[in-house]
């Protein structure tokens, strides 16, 4: 398929590029933000699975405290709103802390939509996307899951989702992920801070979600 294997990639980068030299001033005024906010680096990088189960870091702002345990899920911390900054807080629900994840894409190992790359030891997803091929393509900023469910879809449905992602994957679909986004992030759904929905399955690391 021609756009899955040339013309996404292009529109990919095109898009962050665009994104990065107009939300420049955003990124600048959130760095100052955290900067005065708390102690610690501005931007925080995290292990990920990417395309083909390759290994990369993943970037975002940091919203948690320098002290956060790493690797932990956010639901297994003893009182997780308290590990979060207060600029990390709005954030987290605004989505701004995955704003650096347009470098990811600018260097080849994120797409702008598809599904979310998984941490490098949540096996149980990992496992669970091979059934559908949602681990041969390229992890996005943004995906079909993060819209119908996000943190409260336990892991089954998760990759099921990603895995409906895979087959429906064309330029009409992603235009319907992104333009949904924009709509979800504006409602707030399916963000949980420190817990993963009723059901527990999702695990969602510190620092940083899903």
């Amino acid at each position: 398929m021609i756009y899955r294997a040339y013309i996404k990639k292009i529109i990919d980068i095109i898009l962050a590029f665009i994104g990065f030299v107009v939300l420049s001033p955003v990124f600048l005024v959130l760095i100052v933000c955290i900067k005065l906010d708390s102690k610690g680096p501005v931007l925080f990088k995290q292990r990920r699975i990417g395309k083909d189960k390759s290994e990369f870091f993943i970037l975002k702002f940091r919203t948690m405290k320098i002290d956060t345990p790493k690797d932990t899920p956010t639901h297994l911390l003893n009182d997780p709103e308290s590990y979060i900054t207060r600029v990390g807080k709005f954030m987290r629900k605004t989505s701004l802390d995955e704003l650096p994840q347009i470098i990811n894409i600018l260097k080849g190992e994120m797409s702008i939509i598809g599904p979310r790359p998984a941490l490098w030891n949540q096996y149980d997803l990992i496992n669970e996307r091979d059934k559908y091929g949602a681990n041969d393509i390229y992890p996005g900023l943004t995906g079909w899951a993060q819209i119908n469910g996000r943190d409260e879809l336990p892991i089954e449905v998760k990759a099921k989702l990603d895995g409906e992602y895979v087959e429906k994957l064309g330029f009409t679909f992603d235009l319907k992920c992104f333009f949904s986004t924009i709509v979800s992030i504006m409602k707030q759904d399916g963000v949980i801070e420190g817990g993963t929905g009723v059901k527990k399955e999702v695990s969602n690391s510190n620092e940083m979600g899903s």
